[in-house]
């Protein structure tokens, strides 16, 4: 078993020198490739009944999910889940095909393990989205990340038109008001812009939960650069209309002295492990200010199962990741997976859920 994980992980390494040799973007379209294929192994971990949870009704063998931004058009599920992921999560997709901003857009930080990119939702369009979801894997949990379109003049129509779409074929949906590659896209944070986008669209899925018969989870995506303040008018609002959960965070405008890469300089979301500090503190903070009610995805700069662990202790029910997986490959989800539990029982746990919020 040992030997064969490590050979796993030495392929996951070559196979990610082989990538880095590419173009970010030509590399990132690749590694869908590949995954659509079986040149990549399964992991064979076993399930361990410390990492299973059943939140917001869905029954998730582990904690660790795939985040959105990877699989843009819901091409490689089925290769994801094989990967060892708990969850995946599909777009961001618009109503319309968009070909996002203009190229160069993704810059590697090598020196910092960290990505810039201002890709500006490049997706194509919720048609071709749909069209893949319905060919969904029959077993793993698929949650659906909505955008809106760059042009678009009704920002609350886009969402709703995108739940409408996704609904029947989603495990979740998430609602994308964060990225900071859209112009005015976060000022949908805002509190009252926050209250009517979702009060439109939790009355877009009363009637769609009566239709099929199934009620999915809603969740929204923050971004990491609020006050406290912010995140409060966020936190009020969203224990206000009973949201399912958020998912915290998005990638950050801001740039540390720290950055030793000379790509810091482009302009762009940064994620990887500069985001870590900063993503997790905002966890910390609504994990507090919803008083531990509503699950939260922790989200960025997670590069090890000691990064995983203290999202959980920070608040997170779930974690997320996808930068690092750029420079340790997918070996990096079966080490998350296999060492959580042993955290677990270093901490005096028998399963996550004691975890959840301990540091908070």
């Amino acid at each position: 078993m040992q030997n064969g994980y490590s050979c796993g992980m030495k392929a996951y390494r070559l196979l990610g020198a082989l990538l880095r040799n590419f173009p970010p973007e030509k590399a990132h379209r690749l590694a869908i490739q590949a995954l659509r294929t079986p040149l990549l192994a399964p992991y064979k971990g076993s399930s361990n009944a410390a990492l299973q949870q059943t939140i917001c009704g869905l029954d998730f063998p582990n904690p660790v999910g795939m985040a959105a931004g990877f699989d843009k058009d819901a091409e490689a599920m089925a290769g994801l889940l094989r990967q060892g992921f708990g969850f995946v999560e599909v777009g961001t997709v618009t109503p319309l095909a968009q070909p996002g901003n203009p190229q160069p857009r993704v810059f590697r930080l090598p020196q910092d393990q960290a990505v810039i990119n201002r890709l500006g939702f490049n997706n194509n369009g919720l048609r071709a989205f749909s069209d893949n979801l319905r060919h969904r894997p029959a077993v793993g949990i698929v949650g659906a990340n909505l955008g809106k379109n760059k042009d678009s003049a009704n920002a609350i129509a886009d969402y709703v038109q995108g739940i409408r779409a996704v609904y029947a074929l989603a495990d979740y949906i998430t609602i994308n008001i964060s990225s900071p590659n859209t112009q005015g896209l976060r000022n949908l944070q805002e509190a009252n812009a926050l209250y009517q986008l979702l009060d439109a669209l939790l009355q877009a899925r009363k009637h769609l939960e009566a239709a099929i018969e199934r009620r999915v989870p809603l969740f929204v995506k923050i971004a990491p650069d609020m006050t406290t303040e912010e995140r409060a008018a966020i936190a009020e609002v969203a224990l206000y209309v009973g949201l399912d959960g958020l998912i915290v965070s998005n990638t950050t405008t801001a740039r540390a002295a720290t950055l030793k890469s000379k790509n810091y300089v482009q302009s762009g979301g940064l994620s990887g492990a500069p985001l870590f500090a900063s993503s997790t503190k905002a966890l910390r903070d609504m994990y507090r200010l919803t008083e531990g009610k509503i699950p939260l995805i922790g989200v960025g700069g997670i590069s090890s199962a000691q990064d995983a662990y203290a999202k959980i202790k920070a608040g997170a029910s779930l974690v997320q990741l996808y930068t690092a997986l750029i420079y340790q490959g997918f070996g990096l989800v079966h080490s998350i997976v296999d060492e959580l539990p042993n955290l677990l029982e270093r901490d005096g746990y028998s399963h996550i859920s004691q975890a959840i919020g301990k540091d908070a």
